[in-house]
């Protein structure tokens, strides 16, 4: 009861402020009243988003909780390359409009900071994605797959997304963490795990965007539960960094360790709260994310027989027990998760920039102090990059190139993701490893709709699949074994 009575006057004084204050000229405002639009964003991001498209198909001006009070979408790819590739002069990317995810990641996240202090940590986080490391943990990423699945039960329906949400915490915990075995292993990843879930549909994701909700009212209570769930996590966290700081091993290649070995311009390493924030942001980012874009991809293969065909040929063109590189190199494979990427992005919108003095966008005169975000999904289902956007069609991938601003799964400009690399890594290899190995099929026949989780998008029902038996090699033909 005091949970609707609160939310009523959130919404009611929201109503009448808005109501009151004289706002800004901003480009094709959304008609519909300031606190349903807030409303519909936490509940239904893609009904909202889709229904605003088809009014303003480039640009709109929305009221909505998260980044501000007012709020410009913009859908253009040459648009949105104007908002990002001019941080530091027409536009900025200041991190406290990020504060929807302080109480995730903490103030010393790279999502947190601007300007140079951003600038320092990125340079100091960068090198741990890429070179040689990205072949030593393609290795751990197949193993974890087999292990994961080998252990699923045959035509006994399953939840795919539980299934690639198990591979990639033990991946996070193991390339990122850089814990293996043992009682804080075990204690990490089901805290870990815990805390993600607690924002798993709209109505518990609400508690990040109206920040009334977030009140400790004891363990029983929702905030209250993430609250000791997260401190719980923060002194498991600092144990095993105090650990690694007495005992340095420099042939540790996981993240964490690179990142206690790192050195900026000055020669200082990141403290431990710097390090504690790193670590929970690359969870944040690298886990509930790639899961979903997983199960995503197993759900849209195998909603098409056609490319689950092709891409098993593919894939099996490498013969017996292939090198992670050489599955990651394949081009199908690459169009496959290219095109399950655009049709269901896993982040709806980049991060927020704000323009620093009058600006002209596609005609529209933006003020200085204005809020503008690239809309990828929206950008994603444009007909005139994307002809039938609604189909999967892998081969778009393959027939053109499109620029960064016209596909852009992972954001772009100075706060495009770091960890890319990793989860398009992650995703080939998982999806490959699976296909190769597992007979599957949907469970479920009706369609999958994407549903928020916290401030991402994951398949509402989480694909129902069914292991229906075993993919065997016997010379060059491979066959399938059911019980």
């Amino acid at each position: 009861m005091e949970f609707s009575k609160n939310a009523f006057s959130y919404l009611f004084f929201s109503f009448i402020l808005d109501a009151m204050k004289n706002h800004m000229p901003l480009p094709n405002p959304l008609k519909t009243p300031s606190f349903l639009q807030k409303l519909q964003w936490v509940a239904d991001p893609v009904g909202y988003m889709e229904k605003a498209a088809k009014e303003y198909p480039d640009i709109f001006s929305a009221e909505i909780v998260g980044f501000g009070e007012s709020l410009v979408f913009v859908n253009h790819p040459q648009a949105i390359q104007e908002i990002l590739t001019n941080d530091r002069k027409k536009f900025t990317a200041p991190g406290d409009l990020n504060k929807i995810l302080q109480p995730l990641t903490g103030d010393y996240s790279i999502f947190m900071l601007e300007g140079d202090q951003h600038k320092r940590h990125r340079q100091l986080m960068m090198p741990s994605f890429h070179g040689e490391r990205m072949r030593t943990y393609g290795q751990l990423i197949c193993h974890l797959t087999e292990k994961v699945f080998s252990q699923l039960p045959q035509n006994l329906p399953f939840s795919a997304r539980s299934a690639t949400q198990e591979i990639s915490l033990q991946v996070i915990l193991q390339t990122v963490f850089g814990v293996y075995e043992g009682e804080r292993y075990q204690k990490l990843k089901q805290l870990l795990a815990l805390l993600v879930d607690v924002f798993r549909s709209p109505l518990t994701s609400s508690f990040l965007f109206f920040p009334f909700l977030q009140k400790d009212l004891g363990a029983w209570s929702p905030w209250g539960r993430f609250v000791r769930q997260r401190q719980q996590i923060d002194e498991l966290l600092y144990a095993e960094i105090a650990e690694r700081r007495e005992q340095t091993n420099p042939e540790r290649i996981d993240i964490l360790s690179l990142l206690m070995s790192a050195r900026d311009e000055d020669g200082k390493p990141m403290t431990d709260e710097e390090l504690r924030d790193e670590l929970v942001t690359l969870l944040i980012a690298g886990y509930e994310t790639t899961a979903s874009a997983m199960a995503w991809g197993l759900y849209r293969i195998h909603q098409n027989p056609e490319v689950r065909e092709k891409l098993l040929q593919e894939i099996d063109s490498l013969g017996d027990h292939p090198d992670p590189m050489s599955i990651f190199r394949l081009p199908y494979l690459t169009a496959v998760c290219n095109e399950t990427l655009r049709i269901n992005p896993v982040g709806m919108v980049t991060f927020p920039r704000v323009a620093q003095e009058p600006v002209e966008l596609l005609g529209y005169k933006l003020e200085p102090c204005t809020i503008v975000v690239g809309c990828i999904y929206l950008v994603h289902q444009r007909e005139d990059l994307y002809p039938e956007p609604k189909q999967f069609r892998p081969e778009r991938f393959l027939e053109r190139q499109f620029s960064p601003f016209e596909f852009m799964p992972f954001g772009g400009g100075v706060r495009r993701c770091l960890g890319e690399a990793l989860a398009v890594f992650e995703m080939k290899l998982v999806l490959a490893t699976i296909l190769s190995g597992y007979q599957l099929a949907l469970a479920d026949h009706r369609p999958e709709r994407p549903q928020r989780r916290g401030v991402t998008l994951a398949p509402a029902s989480g694909v129902k699949m069914v292991v229906t038996g075993q993919r065997q090699r016997q010379g060059s033909q491979m066959v399938t074994a059911t019980n």
